[in-house]
């Protein structure tokens, strides 16, 4: 099945003088369709499913849901001015403390074997779902910007009944994948006292023009499209198929993904917002940042990348991170495409361990 920007392409292609002729009328209507809808007001903070549907169904309807509440230990829902935030905090409270950040379409869910696997060698986890994700409500009328991000990772933190900054709290690791690669990169630019390591999993932030496809260049637009339109196409773009076929299929997060797309009213107006606005790409200058901090305190990253990755370039992102953080890191290439904590979060957790000077023996 084509997706929808190869559909759009071809729609290109038969562009025609009728077409043309017709630009002005079509403008004008959009004008007035456009001024119809931006003249209802915007809903503040949509609800997650949490809210709007977890309290329709029994304790064994729950169960069966592709993402159920209770996913994993530490469950809590942190109020916060801009919504509620699902935090997951679980493992030793003495153990190595490190957050999760799950990319741009997923919860956190996606990040579940990897952090299972940490905990399982002695360190404390936190993972959360990004507003307008999973069991987290989306603040709409913000921009789902880094500025946003940055603020969500410290509400979770500032919840936890253990001091995860300050005097005497020690520093902690920070892993992102995809979205949340270039979340983390970001955070640590800021707050690299903070940061006792960071790892990148198939990390966006770095991703080259020539890669952004039609589809994304309209979600990137502000203002060309009534905002009704552009859920509608960021609603189908995040429910395609992934663009490498998978050797080892997972439903259960795949199930989680439609499940979202359906169910949470406030997930195609994120997803569409971290397009315009997320750490994707053009986040040279942070990463610069982080590059700078590893120099002067002699440490390194760690990037984690599928090998057949057809999102994230292996090569191209082995290059460019090498550049901008000047040399400071150290390259995992495992055989999966964009998928690869999801397939490969073993193995990820003992490269990750490795590389903090641990051993599984």
């Amino acid at each position: 099945m084509a997706s929808l920007g190869d559909r759009l392409q071809d729609l290109s292609k038969h562009i025609d003088t009728e077409l043309v002729v017709a630009t002005s009328s079509a403008f004008a209507l959009g004008l007035i369709v456009r001024g119809l809808v931006q003249s209802r007001k915007k809903q503040t903070i949509i609800p997650s499913p949490r809210v709007t549907l977890l309290p329709t169904l029994s304790s064994e309807e729950q169960a069966k849901l592709p993402y159920p509440p209770d996913s994993f230990p530490g469950a809590r829902d942190v109020a916060t001015p801009y919504g509620s935030i699902r935090v997951y905090e679980f493992g030793p409270e003495t153990g190595r403390k490190v957050v999760l950040v799950h990319g741009i379409s997923t919860p956190c869910l996606s990040l579940g074997a990897v952090a299972n696997g940490l905990v399982e060698r002695g360190a404390r986890v936190l993972l959360f779902d990004l507003f307008g994700r999973g069991f987290s409500d989306n603040p709409a009328d913000l921009p789902q910007d880094l500025r946003l991000y940055t603020t969500q990772i410290l509400l979770a933190l500032a919840s936890s009944p253990l001091s995860w900054t300050g005097a005497g709290s020690g520093k902690f690791s920070i892993i992102g994948y995809s979205l949340g690669g270039g979340i983390a990169a970001g955070f640590t630019a800021y707050f690299p006292s903070l940061v006792d390591s960071l790892i990148l999993i198939a990390p966006a932030g770095l991703v080259r023009p020539r890669h952004v496809t039609i589809t994304n260049r309209i979600l990137y637009s502000d203002g060309l499209i009534p905002e009704p339109i552009l859920l509608s196409l960021a609603k189908i773009e995040s429910n395609s198929p992934a663009p490498v076929p998978r050797p080892y299929p997972q439903v259960t997060i795949d199930r989680a993904v439609v499940h979202q797309v359906d169910h949470h009213a406030g997930f195609p107006a994120a997803f569409m917002s971290s397009f315009r606005y997320g750490p994707i790409r053009n986040q040279e200058p942070l990463w610069e940042k982080v590059g700078q901090h590893l120099t002067a305190t002699n440490s390194k990253a760690l990037v984690v990348l599928g090998e057949r990755d057809g999102i994230i370039h292996t090569e191209e992102i082995r290059e460019d991170a090498a550049r901008v953080l000047n040399n400071q890191v150290e390259f995992r290439v495992l055989d999966a495409a964009h998928d690869v904590p999801i397939v490969r979060g073993d193995e990820i957790v003992t490269h990750i361990w490795s590389f903090w000077g641990g051993s599984d023996s």
